[in-house]
């Protein structure tokens, strides 16, 4: 699957993951994106579900099993050159997640993985688009009414 100017969009997932009133962001080490920080995630593969790739690109980014609640965010995220052309286009599924075990280290394509309290969100170089994604999350995991309604968003269950 070619990633850099792809043929068409690829699907990824983020794992939007809860510790109290603290998010879990890693530092991009490889492109789009290098060196923001960001919510663990990646591409699905073929055969896996969205549930099962959330769970595998947390591990192999940070080391941390996590428990997923309900999805939370649905996105595209296209990136182009300077000419205009679309060097990146991925389709993103977020999901709302708590630590089940493991010990936060970074791994994979992170450079760096930590707990970053909702508050201090500013200090970090973080794009609006995983801002907003964050905030969406917060507020669907503080709301389990409307997060669990017949309707609600976080009812994929994959």
């Amino acid at each position: 699957m070619k990633r850099k100017y792809p043929d068409h969009p690829i699907i990824g997932v983020g794992g939007i993951v809860f510790l109290d009133d603290q998010v879990l962001l890693i530092k991009r080490g490889k492109e789009p994106s290098l060196g923001q920080w960001s919510i663990p995630g990646g591409v699905v593969r073929t055969g896996e579900t969205l549930k099962e790739a959330v769970v595998r690109e947390v591990v192999e980014e940070t080391h941390l099993d996590v428990e997923v609640l309900a999805m939370a965010n649905v996105l595209d995220r296209i990136f182009r050159d300077a000419d205009g052309r679309v060097a990146y286009h991925y389709v993103l599924v977020d999901f709302i997640c708590y630590p089940k075990a493991g010990e936060l280290k970074p791994d994979s394509d992170a450079q760096d993985a930590r707990f970053i309290p909702l508050t201090g969100l500013s200090s970090y170089s973080i794009a609006q688009v995983t801002l907003d994604a964050i905030s969406r999350a917060d507020w669907l995991r503080k709301n389990p009414e409307i997060l669990n309604s017949p309707a609600g968003i976080g009812n994929y269950y994959g």
